[in-house]
């Protein structure tokens, strides 16, 4: 018995095989199609790749070698091994391409989904795909959407062969045609062949069939037996009918004298193409998308099942031709019954879209799943337990939001309206800065050999948050490495600290970074000043002992240009100070003190990969942290609390600026809480989320047990496995595209901090103050004692009466906390060990009596990290501010004010601001020696009961 499949070439018919895999190609099932069946081409998509790759072992050796080899992203993995498969394909197709003079022997491969509504993007991926299968015989599968048809447009002129896809109508198939037509004249126009192009117009079929039986299944129920029997007269009759006219419009184009002159000139005409040709519907024959639409010029391409059905009883008949009047029919009869044949095949564009790009997801996860299996192991790094089904079900429900609205390939896309729509888009920067930096690496290490080479034993960071930050979290993690200068950083304007640094460096051998990215950043401006001179007292080249690190064309750059400095290293100005550590304002005191900037970046790349725009969201580890920070702040869980093993235990403060200044805006936000004592499992507020950063090759057992306690006692935690040391860049890029996403989720612009802006905005006026008259406005306590000061605004102070002790008046103060708030300690004293020691044995004694989270920060350092969230954020802080006499003012070079002055500019700033957002705040003055009154004062936080 003659195959009917292999018969259909006799009507004028080619078949296409819908599928490819790896099998199909080694195992010679390709060429057995191409020899029996007549088989003259292949089509494939993402969810046949996704079947192959995802659902089969096929790959796997490949995709390990190839990743094991070096990293790469989720999109390259999935290229790689297509790619090999299109070649092959292509290869096994050859002959019968040369057979058929380049009218069959093609193998599709689609340009990305997520690209069907972007007409450049979708030009730029089709070139490239061109060039990188290198094939003549390939078709770049390419949208009919109506970005789609410029972009085909375009592609012709250039040589490129297109199947066009995800057509339903006849009007869209016009335009595509049309689209054809033109670059092929436009080709002719320059001179240049067209004769070995070729084109496909894919009509989807099937679909259109479902979704008419879904508005029948709908319309049933109230019809009349009349209009019943018409409705069910429809079935499978709509999509056969709409393919038989479209072919009489295919007809009808090529018989037009445009046509002919192409035609003339070598041109092939542009094949229909019917896909989706397997049957949905049970009750209607498995080859009826076959059997009655095959003709002329035209194509299937079938998926095996259907292969095999027309194999064993096909109807090989010229069908497409077959019974016009009756396809009229059917259409008009559509239309009688109200149902437009126009809105259908607009809304399956749509779902058409939405499905590839779901179908993409799939396959993009499955790879990103097994890359992430060799990176990590068989367990994932990071695992986010939620014990409560509700917080599960939400975090669920924003994932999928973000993969069906493809959010992070918008994010990726750098587009504002995924936060606020302000400015969002100019401060974006940092999501390319990792391949930025390490093409500029030999600067670098340059630099680091050039620190080495002139000996230099000290490096002192001057600087303020996120210029400063990072880099003390790269010091404190890989310490002092032989042979390589002391890390040193000044960030507070206390006089006692900037002595402190000031005696633990040797001056004549000391290398000063000027961290400043506007360059008018008050503190870094006068840290320069201040050791400046002291280089120029002790006689040398002052220059030569500074490098800056800035934006181009700021008032530090002219400052350092006029001194001669050492160095000036640029960073990025669409890169904002908690987002910059791996640009050169993390990796420039890095290099200076020896750390392997070449792997620290490399780390991070894999990262950045492992977050990138073609990671689908369930995979993502960047937007699933994002998610679940974003998603639980709304549910009334807005502390976060790091915990992070010993040897990266600074990452917390780091962690605090970038959490805290980027989402605590608007009333809304996150409070980071980092470094807080340890209580029982059991006692912790139902406010908070864990974050655990536990490195694997430095864990602390005693916090495995507490974060286990944590779990089981139903706190939500999220487990971050941190292989090494060097992969702590990793940590600095997963938080900013979480942060980033989080601020997306909770709703506020995650770049800007307009409470940063307040606070320096009274400071100055109080330096101004202090520069016309000598001294800062006369202040007057509302209570004290022979150690301690009160000082309060009127309406803090009457809501606390009038207590007869500091103990009292602290007890009234802090009775006010409730339930979801937090306790701010904010200390504006020498940030050294035995301070901070003292200060956390207050903040243990008052996490233990109240209950809640609590939060620990040095003034002015926090001013530029938690102090965004403390003014801005949540009004669900009560504060105490501590401040201090100092024993030294330290005079500034070239200013009116002092070191001391201008602390206390900024102490009287932050409460100012903290008072106008009408936040819970009370001002402690130690009015002699800070270890004294540390100690009074955790006497009087002694007496506070719950």
């Amino acid at each position: 018995m003659t195959n009917p499949l292999a018969r259909l070439p006799e009507f004028g018919q080619s078949v296409w095989l819908d599928f490819v895999s790896r099998s199909l190609l080694e195992k010679g099932d390709l060429k057995r199609l191409i020899e029996e069946d007549g088989l003259r081409g292949v089509t494939s998509n993402p969810s046949i790749f996704e079947k192959a790759i995802g659902h089969s072992g096929e790959y796997d050796d490949e995709l390990i070698a190839f990743e094991t080899a070096g990293d790469h992203s989720v999109s390259e993995l999935f290229e790689h091994l297509a790619i090999a498969d299109i070649q092959a394909a292509a290869d096994q197709l050859r002959p019968v391409y040369e057979r058929t003079n380049g009218i069959d022997g093609y193998i599709s491969l689609e340009v990305s989904p997520y690209l069907a509504m972007a007409t450049d993007a979708t030009i730029a991926e089709a070139r490239r795909l061109w060039r990188a299968v290198d094939r003549p015989n390939l078709m770049v599968k390419v949208p009919g959407t109506t970005a789609g048809a410029p972009a085909i447009r375009v592609l012709i002129e250039e040589g490129l062969n297109i199947n066009v896809t995800l057509l339903f109508s006849i009007a869209a198939y016009d335009a595509v045609a049309q689209a054809y037509i033109g670059g092929l004249e436009a080709r002719v126009a320059k001179g240049e062949d067209i004769s070995r192009i070729a084109s496909v117009a894919s009509f989807f079929v099937s679909r259109i069939d479902t979704a008419v039986d879904k508005i029948v299944a709908e319309k049933l129920p109230t019809a009349s037996p009349e209009v019943a029997a018409k409705l069910r007269g429809l079935s499978g009759k709509v999509a056969i009918a709409n393919g038989k006219l479209a072919y009489q419009h295919y007809k009808k184009l090529i018989a037009e004298p445009r046509w002919h002159a192409l035609a003339a000139k070598g041109a092939k005409p542009q094949r229909l193409l019917w896909a989706s040709t397997g049957t949905k519907s049970k009750e209607l024959p498995d080859t009826l998308y076959v059997d009655q639409l095959i003709g002329p010029e035209t194509v299937n391409t079938m998926p095996p099942a259907t292969m095999q059905a027309v194999r064993d009883h096909g109807t090989p008949a010229n069908t497409v031709e077959a019974d016009l009047d009756a396809a009229r029919a059917v259409l008009h009869t559509l239309k009688e019954l109200g149902i437009s044949l126009d809105a259908i095949t607009d809304d399956l564009v749509i779902k058409g879209v939405e499905q590839f790009a779901g179908d993409a997801d799939k396959l993009y996860g499955a790879v990103a799943a097994r890359r992430r299996t060799v990176l990590d192991g068989k367990d994932p790094l990071q695992r986010i337990a939620f014990a409560d089904s509700d917080l599960s079900q939400a975090m669920a429900t924003e994932t999928e939001r973000w993969r069906s609205a493809g959010l992070i390939r918008q994010l990726w896309a750098k587009d504002k309206a995924l936060w606020t729509g302000d400015d969002e888009d100019k401060w974006l920067g940092w999501l390319t800065i990792v391949d930025e930096e390490i093409d500029d690496l030999a600067k670098l290490e340059a630099f680091a050999q050039e620190v080495v080479k002139a000996r230099f034993s000290d490096v002192v960071l001057l600087g303020m948050g996120g210029s400063s930050l990072g880099p003390e979290v790269l010091a404190e993690t890989f310490g002092h490495r032989a042979g390589w200068p002391r890390f040193h950083m000044l960030d507070s304007t206390d006089p006692a600290q900037v002595r402190a640094i000031e005696h633990a460096i040797s001056l004549k051998t000391s290398l000063f970074i000027v961290s400043s990215k506007s360059g008018s950043t008050l503190e870094p401006n006068i840290f320069q000043q201040y050791f400046y001179a002291r280089l120029q007292d002790a006689g040398v080249d002052a220059g030569a002992h500074f490098v800056a690190v800035t934006d181009p064309g700021s008032a530090m750059e002219k400052v350092a240009q006029q001194e001669g400095f050492r160095h000036i290293f640029h960073g990025v100005p669409s890169i904002g100070g908690r987002y910059s550590v791996l640009s050169k304002f993390g990796l420039v005191p890095a290099a200076a003190i020896g750390v392997d900037i070449r792997g620290l970046l490399t780390a991070a790349r894999q990262m950045v990969r492992s977050c990138g725009p073609d990671v689908p969201p369930a995979e993502n580890v960047g937007v699933q942290l994002g998610v679940a920070i974003g998603v639980l702040a709304k549910h009334g869980r807005d502390k976060v609390t790091l915990i992070a093993s010993p040897g990266i235990g600074d990452v917390g403060a780091w962690l605090e600026q970038l959490l805290a200044e980027s989402t605590g805006k608007q009333g809304k936000g996150v409070i980071p809480v980092a470094t807080e004592p340890v209580v029982s499992a059991d006692s912790y507020s139902k406010d908070r989320l864990f974050a655990y950063l536990r490195l694997q090759d430095g864990a602390d057992p005693e916090q495995d047990r507490f974060v286990a306690a944590l779990e089981a006692a139903g706190q939500p935690v999220v487990h971050i496995g941190v292989r090494s040391a060097l992969h702590i860049g990793q940590e600095f890029f997963r938080w900013e595209i979480a942060t980033a996403v989080a601020g997306a989720v909770i709703g506020i612009n995650a770049f800007n901090q307009p409470d940063v802006e307040a606070s320096k905005i009274k400071t100055k006026a109080l330096t101004a103050e202090f520069e016309k008259t000598g001294k800062l406005p006369t202040e007057t306590p509302i209570f004290e004692d022979e150690h301690l000061q009160i000082y309060a605004d009127a309406k803090n102070a009457a809501a606390l009466g009038t207590p007869s002790s500091i103990a009292g008046w602290l007890a009234a103060h802090f009775a006010r906390v409730t339930a979801g708030d937090y306790i701010g300690l904010i200390a504006y004293i020498e940030r050294n060990e035995a301070h901070t020691e003292a200060m956390q044995t207050i903040r243990a004694h008052l996490l233990r009596s109240k209950g809640v989270a609590t939060c620990l920060g040095f003034g002015p350092r926090f001013l530029h990290s938690t102090g965004q969230a403390y003014k801005g954020g949540p009004n669900s802080g009560v504060f105490l501010q501590i401040t201090c006499h100092d024993q030294e003012n330290l005079a500034i070079p070239g200013q009116a004010f002092g070191f001391g002055m201008v602390k206390s500019a900024q102490a009287r700033g932050d409460m100012g601001v903290l008072v106008e957002r009408g936040r819970r705040v009370l001002r402690i003055h130690i009015k002699a020696g800070v270890p004294d009154g540390l100690r009074s004062l955790s006497e009087a936080v002694k007496t506070i009961k719950n």
